[in-house]
C-alpha cells in the first residue's frame, strides 16, 4: 500500500518533497485560506482543519513533540478547526494539554463530541455520565466555553442533544450538532436534521464516497446546518487507489498540486460543506492539507472529470 508520505513525495515532483518543508510553506503562503460562514451565526471558519481520530492517541517522547508542532502549524498556517472526541483514545487530553502549553487554546475552534450510550439504535445514555464526560472535555481544553459539541454516532440523541441544548442556552457551548459516518444510519440523521435546530452535522464524504450528496448535503443547505466532513481520503482507501500515479496536469486548473489537495478540493467544492478535517500527525502533511483551502476550487465540469478519473482506477483491496 502506498503511504501518505510516499504519495506526497510522488505528486509534489522534483524539488518539492517532505524533505523540503520550506517549499511547502512557500506554496501555502501564496494565497489566503478560504473561509465559510457557519449558517446559524455567520461566523466564518477556515475550510480546512485537523482531525485526530487515531493520530493523537499517544503522547510520549518524540510523538508528543510532533503533535505540538502539528497544532502550532494549524494556527500559524491559517487553520483553526480541530475535531476530536473522548472516544479517540488520548486525543482530547493530548491536544488539550498541547494547546494550553503552546498558548493557542483561544485560536483553536474546538469541536468535540459526547456519547455515553451503548451500541445499538435503542441504547440509552445516562444523563449523569454524559454530563461528566462533557465536564471532562472542558477540563482538558482549559476553556470556559467550547465551540462545538456534537452527539457522536447519533447516540441517544434525545437525551444527549437535550443536554447540549441546555449548555448552549447557558453559553457554555456555542454550537451543537450530531455526527454519523454510517450509511445505514443516514435515515435517522435525515430525520434529526429535519426536526432539530442543529448548528452542525459531521459526516463522511470523499470523491469515491458521495452518498451524502443525495439528500444530506442538500438538506443541510436548506436547513442552514453547517457540515464538518470526516474521512475525505476514505481513511487510506484513496491513497491505495492512486498508488504511484502522478496528479493529472489538468488539476492545476483548480490549483491542486498533490493528491491530498486533489481529494480535499473535491470535497470543498460542494457548497454545503463548511469545513473538512483530515487527520494527520505530521506537520508537513497538515501544510499540504491546508493548502487545499487556498486558491481555486473545481467547478461542476471539473468535479465530473475528477470523479471519472478516480472511478477508472482499481478499487482498493
Amino acid at each position: 500500500m502506498v503511504t501518505r508520505r510516499d504519495a506526497l513525495k510522488l505528486s509534489l515532483g522534483a524539488g518539492l518533497s517532505l524533505a523540503m518543508p520550506g517549499a511547502l510553506l512557500a506554496q501555502a503562503a501564496q494565497s489566503p485560506m478560504l473561509t465559510r460562514a457557519i449558517p446559524s451565526s455567520g461566523q466564518r471558519i477556515p475550510v480546512v482543519g485537523l482531525g485526530s481520530s487515531a493520530t493523537f492517541s499517544k503522547a510520549a517522547g518524540e510523538n508528543a513533540s510532533a503533535l505540538h508542532e502539528v497544532l502550532r502549524t494549524l494556527v500559524e498556517q491559517g487553520g483553526a478547526v480541530f475535531d476530536t472526541a473522548p472516544s479517540y483514545g488520548a486525543s482530547e487530553e493530548v491536544a488539550g494539554r498541547a494547546v494550553q502549553d503552546l498558548g493557542i487554546a483561544d485560536r483553536v475552534f474546538w469541536a468535540t463530541k459526547v456519547n455515553v450510550a451503548g451500541r445499538g439504535a435503542d441504547a440509552k445514555a445516562d444523563p449523569a455520565q454524559a454530563r461528566a464526560q462533557i465536564e471532562t472535555s472542558f477540563s482538558r481544553l482549559g476553556r470556559d466555553t467550547i465551540d462545538l459539541i456534537q452527539v457522536h454516532n447519533l447516540g441517544d440523541v434525545p437525551t444527549q442533544l437535550g443536554i447540549l441544548k441546555e449548555l448552549k442556552a447557558d453559553k457554555r457551548v456555542r454550537y451543537t450538532g450530531v455526527t454519523s459516518t454510517s450509511k445505514p444510519a443516514y435515515p435517522q440523521l435525515i430525520e434529526i436534521m429535519r426536526n432539530e435546530p442543529l448548528d452542525f452535522i459531521g459526516v463522511d464524504y470523499a470523491i469515491d464516497n458521495r452518498d451524502v450528496e443525495e439528500t444530506i448535503l442538500p438538506l443541510a443547505a436548506e436547513r442552514g446546518i453547517g457540515v464538518l466532513v470526516y474521512a475525505p481520503f476514505g481513511r487510506t482507501r484513496l491513497w491505495e487507489r492512486v498508488g504511484d500515479r502522478k496528479v493529472p496536469d489538468w488539476a492545476s486548473e483548480f490549483d491542486a498540486a498533490t493528491w491530498g489537495q486533489f481529494f480535499l478540493k473535491f470535497v470543498l467544492s460542494h457548497p454545503a460543506v463548511t469545513s473538512v478535517t483530515p487527520a494527520t500527525s505530521r506537520a508537513s502533511n497538515l501544510v499540504d492539507n491546508l493548502t487545499a483551502g487556498r486558491g481555486r476550487l473545481p467547478d461542476a465540469e471539473q468535479r465530473r472529470r475528477m470523479i471519472a478519473f478516480i472511478e477508472e482506477l482499481p478499487a482498493a483491496t
